[in-house]
Parts: structure tokens; sequence; C-alpha cells
């Protein structure tokens, strides 16, 4: 939890020394999410299947960052600890996802 409340503080603290906190409300955290999600799919784009592994590591950890990064400040935003709400979102797809429906399947909850 430490780790986290650091990253959390070094996150704010970047955001408020550069007055981006004005631009920083929900939809547009949201929709950062959502574009640097595509900028880190497009590392993948057009890879066969033996390639994926060997994507530049720096460029998918540069992407994955920002990903994350704009996760983070859209939960702290909302007073969301994201350690319970994936607890939670767990807890949920066990009850949609058992075990002995699920194992070894891509299939959708409602599809098993």
């Amino acid at each position: 939890m430490d780790k986290y409340n650091k990253v959390i503080k070094e996150l704010i603290q970047f955001r408020n020394e550069r007055d981006w906190q004005q631009f920083h409300d929900s939809k547009n955290l949201a929709l950062a999410i959502s574009i640097e999600a595509s900028e880190l799919n497009e590392l993948f784009l057009w890879k066969k299947d033996n390639e994926v592994e060997n994507v530049n590591q720096d460029k998918l950890k540069e992407e994955l960052a920002d990903v994350l990064s704009f996760a983070f400040l859209l939960a702290e935003k909302h007073n969301l600890d994201i350690f319970d709400i994936i607890s939670e979102k767990i807890k949920i797809n066990n009850l949609k996802y058992p075990v002995e429906k699920a194992k070894g399947t891509a299939k959708k909850y409602n599809e098993l």
C-alpha cells in the first residue's frame, strides 16, 4: 500500500505542478485511459502469435504506465481504493464464471 500511495502522490504532484488538474475531470480521464489503451494495443497490431512476445519492452512499459496512471487518477478522483474494487470484481467474476463451467474456455458468462 505504501508503494501505491507513493505513486498516487507523485502523480498528483506532477499534475498539480503543471496545473493540469483542470483537465482531469472524469470524462477526460476515462477518454485518456481509452486512448492510451489504444496506443498499447498498437504495439501488438499486425504481429503474429510468435512475434508478440518480442514487443519492445520499453514501449510496453511506457504505454502500460500511461494506462495505469490515468486509471489511478480516476480512482483517486472518486475516492476508490483500487485494491478493494479489484477484489470486489474478482468476487463478482467468481459468481459469473464458476470454475466447473469456465475452466479452459473463453466463452462469456452468458454462453457457459
